[in-house]
């Protein structure tokens, strides 16, 4: 199958930074988008961006010009460098990817297992 591992959060002051990764493993044939997605206690699951195959982007306007995604195609994995966080980023950041499969399956929606991020002083 297909695995998606994030590493990368824990606690950090308003201002900080934290630098997220995922990485993907398993019967993967080709990865198409990719994105990270948030959820904040009692809150829904939300776009936090997005980053294609061709490393285009797109941002959720609350994180724009402080996020940045990026993406290693070559070692199938996806990173979220947060700047300037702030306490209303606190939250269980998870990965998320389209996947083609070695058996040329489509996996539209493999999630990671998520990381949590506390921007707290």
């Amino acid at each position: 199958q297909v695995r998606l591992v994030e590493s990368g959060g824990g606690l950090v002051q308003p201002g900080g930074s934290l630098r997220l990764s995922c990485a993907a493993s398993g019967i993967i044939r080709n990865i198409n988008a990719m994105g990270w997605f948030r959820q904040a206690p009692g809150k829904e699951r939300e776009l936090v961006a997005t980053i294609t195959s061709g490393s285009r982007t797109v941002y959720a306007d609350s994180v724009k010009g402080r996020f940045t995604i990026s993406r290693d195609n070559a070692k199938n994995t996806l990173y979220l460098q947060m700047n300037n966080l702030r306490p209303e980023d606190t939250a269980v950041y998870y990965c998320n990817a389209n996947v083609l499969t070695t058996d040329w399956r489509i996996i539209p929606d493999a999630w990671g297992q998520g990381t949590l991020v506390t921007v707290s002083s």
